[in-house]
């Protein structure tokens, strides 16, 4: 048996080796010569966001890891050099916008990713001021007034299960309650002039509704905006830029969900944008002029911006192949800023002047160590499940694996429940195909993106139909001439960290099982949800069960109490200050499988919560998932 391994980590770069390797030379069918990173070369690679342009239109406010802990630059959109604008050394730091008439600028931070964000201000002199202090709170921004003189914010302060909405000053930052949210509503937008706010009430995972709330009266009734029958599920999108309209989205004509506008002064409901897939997100530049509209398109988004003054789609200038995302604009919206993101090249900045010939590369995010060539695309590949539905995936074959070479797989589960693996740069992935492991990204039944019918065909069926949906993806692996069927692994984060450990407990199907943040007691975790969930409370409790009714069934479908049937090796990973998977679960799971004479072994990060906020953390959890997998599998 292998010790049961904790490392807690204090200087987590300690345990890193630079560098890179030539891959081994394989006999029989040629491969190509292709050198092993390692995965602090992978996580070279700087992981950047934001798209809030600065007043006068010429910066561009990012979230960069670039110092190994997420903190805000200032990206000047001519594509002269960044400047760092914080300097945190410990907790994650996320910028949110300017202000609309200085370089003031907002961000969020938490404490060690205990998930309980505040709302900060830094002053043009590099003050910083805390908006939301006090212990114990979440709070969020919830966007400008059309006046700039005003913003809004939602806290949840006066009561841990509901957030209150407020209007602050731009100017002394003095603040009024605009909405005190004493009936469990979710809060969802705001119109520019802060009349209206849009709100949903869930009544199961399947329905919803969205209200309007007059602010402007005390005494307004709400306004229902989706009065139906049956199930139907709603979100809201956005205000017009007017104020006169609510965009929201709704699944109430099909499978897919479909944008539609609601007209406040009549009433009247009419579609605004339709497609063959869901319509992810809706909104509009500072005036109106252009529309951007995302399409989640068989796990990657198409995104679509038209001129409303003439109903044309925009043209982008000549860029490499690659999705678009993050598209924002200057207030005068002659000005685009965008990220071009795609398998083998992470999220770069692009400034555009609308109509010009050319983009300008404002970012160049991917290690200079890597080759791009080395990089591996996903393909979409789909099988038939025990029940002969069809389940999509994204399947990363190594430039090393053929026929006479075959290569270990990992089945990669993502989390949710009602996530989705979707197209995109992710070193994890990228660092053990160049380490010769196939990797099948797996959008089990239950996952976003599909239609509605397949996100709830695992409602109350988790660890049981989604968990076969993982054995028949060995299957299918096991029918690819360059897998080898006899070495394949599962693992996952968060809700793939449950299916993971569901996988290793429920079957003898995998050689080994990697489980990153996730859930092995549902009764436990349900019944400690954190109160600002209570919204979705209900939601929760249709897609899994209610702990207080539903106990037997979840505690049959959790991993932790049938830690004696795991007969394979798995690595746990945890975040002590983990606010949705408590550490006692990770700490019980690994003490049980140890008691099983099973080796096990558990990498505890003492600084991090639901995830990874720190570089060099997930540099060391990489190094282990490769060391665990070549120990195992290989």
């Amino acid at each position: 048996m292998k010790k049961i391994t904790t490392w807690l980590i204090a200087s987590a770069m300690a345990l890193v080796i630079a560098g890179c390797s030539k891959a081994p030379e394989v006999t029989g069918q040629s491969t190509p010569d292709i050198p092993k990173y390692n995965a602090t070369t992978f996580f070279d690679t700087t992981s950047i966001g934001g798209s809030s342009v600065s007043h006068d239109g010429q910066a561009v406010l990012v979230t960069s890891d670039a110092t190994g802990v997420f903190n805000v630059y200032r990206y000047p959109v001519d594509g002269s050099p960044q400047t760092q604008l914080t300097n945190s050394t410990t907790n994650a730091i996320r910028g949110v916008s300017w202000f609309p008439a200085d370089d003031r600028f907002l961000y969020t931070s938490d404490e060690g990713g205990n998930e309980l964000d505040h709302l900060y201000v830094m002053e043009i002199d590099g003050r910083v001021r805390d908006l939301t202090p006090g212990e114990n709170l979440k709070a969020y921004f919830s966007g400008w007034h059309d006046d700039d003189k005003h913003f809004f914010v939602a806290t949840n302060e006066r009561d841990p299960q509901a957030f209150d909405l407020y209007r602050y000053s731009t100017e002394d930052y003095s603040r009024e309650l605009l909405f005190e949210n004493t009936a469990g509503w979710s809060l969802s937008s705001i119109s520019g002039d802060g009349r209206w706010l849009a709100m949903t009430k869930v009544h199961s995972n399947a329905d919803n509704d969205i209200w309007l709330a007059d602010l402007s009266s005390a005494d307004a009734e709400l306004m229902h905006v989706t009065p139906h029958t049956g199930n139907v599920s709603h979100n809201v999108y956005t205000f017009s830029p007017d104020n006169t309209r609510l965009i929201y989205g709704t699944d109430a004509y099909g499978e897919f969900v479909q944008a539609w506008s609601y007209d406040i002064s009549s009433g009247e409901a009419s579609e605004e944008y339709i497609s063959d897939w869901d319509v992810a997100f809706l909104y509009y530049s500072p005036e109106g002029r252009y529309q951007v509209t995302g399409v989640n398109a068989d796990a990657q988004t198409k995104l679509h911006i038209i001129d409303q003054t003439n109903d044309e789609i925009v043209q982008l200038p000549p860029l490499p192949p690659a999705n678009v995302s993050g598209v924002n604009f200057s207030d005068d919206e002659s000005l685009m800023v965008f990220y071009l993101s795609s398998d083998t090249a992470p999220a770069n900045l692009y400034s555009w002047a609308i109509g010009s010939d050319d983009g300008l590369k404002l970012s160049d995010t991917l290690s200079d160590a890597i080759d791009p060539a080395h990089l591996v695309s996903s393909t979409v590949e789909r099988y038939p499940s025990f029940d002969e539905l069809l389940i999509p995936g994204l399947l990363f074959q190594p430039h090393t694996a053929n026929a006479t070479n075959k290569v270990p797989a990992v089945i990669y589960i993502h989390g949710g429940p009602g996530g989705q693996t979707r197209k995109g740069y992710n070193p994890m992935v990228q660092h053990l195909v160049n380490h010769g492991y196939a990797m099948f990204g797996v959008n089990n039944r239950g996952s976003s993106g599909y239609g509605k019918t397949f996100f709830h065909l695992d409602d109350k069926r988790h660890g049981e139909d989604d968990l076969q949906d993982i054995v028949y993806a060995k299957k299918y692996l096991q029918s690819l001439d360059w897998v080898d069927g006899d070495r394949i692994a599962v693992m996952g984060g968060s809700y793939g960290g449950y299916l993971t450990m569901a996988a290793m407990a429920f079957t003898n199907e995998f050689d080994a099982g990697i489980n990153i943040f996730g859930v092995t007691n549902w009764v436990r975790t349900l019944e400690s949800i954190p109160p600002w969930w209570a919204a979705q409370r209900q939601a929760l409790y249709d897609e899994l069960g209610d702990p207080a009714t539903e106990r037997e069934r979840l505690e049959r479908i959790s991993p932790l109490f049938y830690a004696h049937q795991i007969q394979q090796p798995v690595l746990v990973v945890q975040g002590a200050n983990d606010p949705r998977v408590l550490q006692i679960e990770s700490d019980e799971m690994v003490a049980a499988i140890e008691a099983n004479d099973v080796p096990v072994e558990y990498v505890l990060f003492e600084d991090e919560g639901h995830g990874f906020r720190k570089k060099a953390n997930r540099i060391v959890a990489q190094e282990a998932y490769l060391e665990f997998l070549n120990t195992h599998l290989k």
